[in-house]
């Protein structure tokens, strides 16, 4: 990581940006990530998103097996732009290839949705490692390879007549709870690494300059230079 790089660009920023960034930063987590497979409503998947961004939740996985995924920006309020959003559209077995990236990468998959042997939102146990949770499409929820590949299953316990909430409402509960939690519970190593403060410090500043190639481009130059 050009860390050099960084601090040349940041003095582009206002102070306040730049001090906005790094508080951002402070409190971002990887130790939960989303993952949405099959969304079709815009406004349900860009409700979701605005929902990860305020709770500090960096990834976004995006799983497109017969339904694009469309963001409605009115609703979204620019939240995609400071996530990392990951999508599965090549393969005929898109979930499959997210479950098995994300297993890859330490997390244990946990699928939103009633289940027999499911675990009540408020009894999850988020000190067991890192959860990667996932939603389904709003008619039929998960899928069955989701069912199968699924380590845990949680639900959020419900009272009334409705069998379930709207997708985005599911996310927004589920991410306040646990992220509250998350952030209490000492044992969680929760925080970015200092390399990807970095690295998503740099994606931000690049898309907050205009021309922010034609500044890297005066850097490495001076960089050549030896200024």
């Amino acid at each position: 990581m050009d860390y050099a790089l960084i601090e040349y660009l940041a003095d582009f920023l206002t102070p306040e940006r730049n001090d906005l960034f790094d508080r951002v930063l402070d409190l971002r987590t990887r130790y939960l990530t989303v993952v949405l497979e099959d969304i079709y409503q815009p406004q349900n998947a860009s409700a979701v998103l605005r929902s990860v961004d305020c709770f500090g939740v960096q990834d976004v996985h995006v799983i497109e097996n017969r339904n694009s995924f469309t963001v409605d920006r009115e609703v979204a309020m620019g939240a995609s732009k400071w996530l990392n959003v990951h999508k599965y559209t090549e393969n005929e077995s898109n979930s499959l290839d997210a479950i098995k990236h994300l297993k890859n990468q330490g997390y244990r998959i946990v699928a939103t949705t009633p289940h027999e042997g499911d675990t009540d939102l408020e009894a999850f146990d988020l000190t067991k490692g890192k959860t990667a949770l996932f939603f389904g499409t709003e008619l039929t929820g998960i899928s069955d390879v989701v069912k199968e590949e699924a380590d845990e299953f949680l639900k959020i316990p419900m009272y009334g007549f409705t069998e379930s909430f709207n997708i985005s409402v599911s996310a927004a509960i589920i991410l306040h709870y646990l992220t509250l939690r998350m952030r209490n519970e000492e044992t969680i190593n929760w925080q970015l690494s200092e390399e990807e403060k970095a690295a998503i410090k740099l994606a931000w500043i690049r898309r907050s300059l205009k021309r922010s190639e034609l500044l890297e481009k005066r850097y490495h130059e001076l960089q050549k230079k030896g200024i």
